[in-house]
């Protein structure tokens, strides 16, 4: 369940330079590894290969994709903010990501997020909303970085 509902844009407006919240922790199984490698096409060892990741890998285990942490935004995203009233969302960009740290097979991630700013262009929204991607016991996050989306709201 989402912990803050927007519904226009004076509604996001409100949060500017705001964190936002945290979603629930989510744990990244090597089955979901493995259906990602399957839908990408990335088939690399270090993600599909338990046994040689163990033996020759650097983590001592499998890792998740960088980008499989990062398609986790939407569902992640979700819990913190409900946007209702909409006709349409875009992702519109990421700005400044950095994959700081390799997320291990059972690791368990959130979502840590922040407005940076919102802009109403015309009846488009523009929102940008600062995230950091955290590991569970973690110092280090997975990712940071300044997602872009475009909100359509139904007048």
């Amino acid at each position: 369940m989402a912990h803050i509902t927007i519904g226009s844009f004076e509604d996001f407006e409100k949060f500017i330079g705001n964190d936002l919240g945290l979603s629930e922790y989510h744990r990244i199984t090597q089955e979901q590894i493995n259906k990602f490698a399957e839908a990408t096409l990335d088939h690399q060892w270090i993600h599909t290969d338990p046994e040689r990741a163990k033996l020759e890998g650097t983590f001592g285990n499998t890792i998740a994709h960088g980008y499989l942490t990062l398609s986790l935004v939407p569902y992640l995203w979700e819990q913190i903010v409900q946007v209702q009233n909409l006709k349409m969302m875009v992702n519109y960009g990421i700005e400044n990501l950095r994959f700081a740290q390799a997320v291990l097979v059972d690791n368990e991630v959130r979502l840590n997020a922040g407005l940076k700013n919102v802009v109403n262009l015309r009846g488009t929204i523009k929102a940008e909303v600062d995230v950091k991607l955290e590991i569970k016991d973690q110092r280090k996050p997975a990712f940071t970085g300044t997602l872009v989306f475009l909100y359509h709201f139904h007048t």
